[in-house]
Parts: structure tokens; C-alpha cells; sequence
């Protein structure tokens, strides 16, 4: 059916596009305050970049991107995140020759094809950002730093940081050789995917949602443990920093996140709800993908987190987002005249700052009103030929019903408003 959108897509309808203006609107304003500058990148890439990015070996690589051949026969992929396409926007345009660190935000939609369920869809919307040309650890405390304070403007409560160090290659190549080791005695007990998952990239089996796999992990190697001395220090200058700006955390041995360029630092923000417990946010530090994106060197860390469900957690909080500012003054008109005339007024009205409307499907002054009590007009005006002759009409306050004499001029109109 046309009429229909596509499965796991949802609009945004009028009624609730202004929760989202208000979010956006916080998230410019906190990225302002923390000097991070936005970027905008192509809704498709080469299907390389995340594969090379993200990792083949990730569910969303192996599972969820929408690819597809171009008319020019080459492999395109809508992008199923944001950080793979900032960091080849880095490397292309040479953003390692500005002053570094550079820091940018973006606000985008990505598609992923999986299981539609609530806060999480085939097509959604991303906030993150990513902090190029730092490796200190002062970075990461920062990029956890700003969800925190954006929640907590956003008023959201029952939040709990979890943070964990995966280390560097080098902690990963020998960990997983203990992992493989421990998962070798139950191999047979895991789910199809973690077997495949055994081979190419054990640590992906830490975060598999199999109740099953999940009981094995419990009794695996923490990696935690096997860093070497230079993560464990990174790891503690970064609990460090969270602890100098009064921000609580946990360590949770079992986040590795899901996708593969993360090194040392990886975090979750998990709200605690009526319900369930849901991750609201997620990132990390991650050193190696402008080198694996064929950039020279350089280290990296960001976070994204997903709009839908950052609403959802709202609503089940209970949070209410201010409304957006309403209509200050609905102008009626009686007959044809009076009609230009009103279209003349409105419009100079909103030349001056003020939100005015009138009418245009011909109704009569009653429904006119009736209108603009729906629309919730703070003022409303009626005009017709004799205001028009004597240049002044009635303003009326459509909650008190009070109502005073002013001149039909949009700058007089105006200050009686304010």
C-alpha cells in the first residue's frame, strides 16, 4: 500500500516534531559550549568505508546495511552510523592539517535492517561526535562528560555510566587467545552466530543477547584484567578525570560495544525505566580507524546516541518538553476586502517578529473564532469595512476576554502583544 510507510520507518508528524526541534535545539546549544562544530556528510558511501570502518565481522556489517549497485555498477551503502563517514570526511578534505584536536557533532538519520521494535527502527536518528587528534584521557572523560550534562538539562534522572577498557591490539591478541581457550570447553552450547563469531572475532561473543551465551561469558576472562600497563593507565587517568568533574560511574568488565574500531575507553549511559533498562548512549576511544581508513595515524574517540530513544526514555520518565511558542494573535475578516486587507496585516505582523494567522478557506466570523481557539490564539481581531474606514479595530485577550481599542498598524499591534 502507497499510503503506507515502509516497515520499520516512522513520521514525525506535526504534533511531535517539536520535541524533537527542542532536543536539537539543547544539543547545538551544549555542543556550542563545549566548542564542537558540526558536519554534514553523504546519506551513502562506499560500501569499503564500513567495511573497513565498522568491521566485517559485526552484526551490523554482516547483517543490517542496506547495499546496493549504482547505475555505475559500484557497491553503495546507506550509512548504519555516523562515525565511519566523519572520519573519511577528516582524511579526505585534511582536517589533521587544522589545529587539532578538532572536534564535530553531527545530527543524521542512519538505516540499519533489523527487527523493528520500540525506540528502534530500520531508519532512525543519530547524535554524536567525535573528538580527532587527542589520545589524551582527558578526552574521553570529556565525550562522556556532555551526554551527561545533556540528560541531565534534558532532566532525565536514573542514569548510571558504565565504563570498561578493551585495551589496545596487542591486550586483544592475547586476551583472545585466553578467551578462545575458556569457549573452547562450551562451544557446543553456544548459539550459531557466536559459533561463527569463535573464529574471526571471539570478543564479539561477550556481547551476544542469548541468555545462553550470556551464562557462559559470566565465566570467561575479563579483559579487563589483561591490559597492559599503558591501557591500565590510560584507563585510570580517564576514571580519574570523570571523578575531578563529580561524575559517578560503575566499571562493567562485559561492554566491548558492538562494533569493531573501538581501543581502550568504551562506555554506555543506561536509564533505569518503569520497564527495563535500556543503553541510551554509547562510545568509546578509537585509535586505529583513521590509520585503517588509509589516514596516517591519529587518535580518535566519540560517543552517538539515538533520538528515538532518547524520546522514549522521556516520555516513560515522564519528562515534558515545553511547548512551542503559539500563534500571539489570530486576525478574522468579514468579506472579501477585508480579507486582502487582513492578508496585508498578518503579513506586516510577521515581518515584526509576531506569529499571526487568518483565514484562508472563506468562513464565516464565528468559525473564524472558533478557529482560533483551536489553534490557541492569545489575541484575535475582527475586521471589516468600517475598521478598515476608521483605521482601528478591537484586540481581544482570548483567555481573559478583555478587550481595548488599537490602531490597524502592525508596529502599534505589536506592542500591545509584548
Amino acid at each position: 500500500m502507497i499510503t503506507k510507510a515502509p516497515k520499520g520507518t516512522a513520521d514525525v508528524l506535526p504534533s511531535q516534531a517539536y520535541k524533537w526541534q527542542y532536543i536539537e535545539n539543547e544539543i547545538r546549544k551544549i555542543c556550542n559550549e563545549f566548542c564542537i562544530k558540526e558536519i554534514r556528510t553523504p546519506v551513502f558511501e562506499h560500501t569499503e568505508l564500513f567495511e573497513r570502518g565498522v568491521g566485517e565481522t559485526t552484526d551490523v556489517v554482516g547483517k543490517e546495511m542496506y547495499t546496493f549497485n549504482d547505475k555505475g555498477d559500484r557497491s553503495i551503502t546507506l550509512r548504519p552510523e555516523g562515525t565511519a563517514s566523519a572520519a573519511r570526511a577528516y582524511i579526505e578534505h585534511g582536517l589533521f592539517n587544522d589545529p587539532q584536536p578538532v572536534k564535530v557533532f553531527y545530527q543524521i538519520k542512519c538505516y540499519r535492517y533489523e527487527k523493528p521494535q520500540a525506540g528502534r527502527y530500520r531508519e532512525f536518528a543519530q547524535f554524536g561526535v567525535e573528538v580527532y587528534g587527542s589520545g589524551e584521557p582527558s578526552a574521553d572523560a570529556e565525550i562522556m562528560a556532555l551526554p551527561m550534562l545533556l540528560y541531565k538539562r534534558l532532566g532525565l534522572t536514573k542514569l548510571c555510566l558504565s565504563i570498561n577498557s578493551i585495551g589496545c591490539p596487542n591486550c586483544r591478541k592475547e586476551y583472545n587467545k585466553k578467551l578462545k581457550e575458556y569457549l573452547s570447553a562450551h562451544y557446543d552450547n553456544l548459539c550459531d552466530t557466536c559459533r561463527e563469531r569463535f573464529e574471526k572475532n571471539p570478543m564479539r561473543i561477550i556481547d551476544c543477547k542469548s541468555p545462553i551465551c550470556g551464562e557462559i561469558v559470566k565465566g570467561a576472562p575479563k579483559l579487563i584484567d589483561c591490559i597492559c600497563d599503558e591501557c591500565a593507565d590510560h584507563f585510570e587517568k580517564v576514571k580519574g578525570y570523570l571523578t575531578a568533574m563529580g561524575i559517578d560511574y560503575v566499571i562493567d568488565p562485559y561492554i566491548v560495544r558492538g562494533l569493531d574500531y573501538y581501543t581502550k575507553t568504551v562506555f554506555e549511559i543506561i536509564a533505569d525505566n518503569k520497564n527495563s533498562n535500556s543503553v541510551i548512549c554509547g562510545g568509546g576511544r578509537y585509535d586505529g580507524l583513521i590509520e585503517e581508513l588509509g589516514g596516517n595515524p591519529m587518535p580518535a574517540c566519540g560517543f552517538a546516541l539515538g533520538m528515538e530513544r532518547l524520546i522514549l526514555t522521556m516520555e516513560e520518565q515522564g519528562i515534558e518538553i515545553p511547548s512551542p511558542h503559539g500563534v500571539d494573535i489570530y486576525i478574522g475578516n468579514i468579506g472579501d476586502a477585508s480579507g486582502m486587507y487582513a492578508q496585508k496585516l498578518v503579513m506586516n505582523l510577521r515581518e515584526a517578529g509576531v506569529v499571526a494567522e487568518k483565514d484562508h478557506l472563506g468562513k464565516s466570523v464565528k468559525a473564524q473564532m472558533k478557529y482560533a481557539n483551536k489553534i490557541g490564539a492569545k489575541y484575535s481581531m475582527i475586521i471589516g469595512d468600517d475598521e478598515i474606514a476608521n483605521g482601528k479595530a478591537r484586540l481581544k485577550n482570548m483567555d481573559e476576554g478583555t478587550e481595548c481599542e488599537c490602531a490597524l498598524n502592525a508596529d502599534d499591534i505589536a506592542k500591545l502583544l509584548k
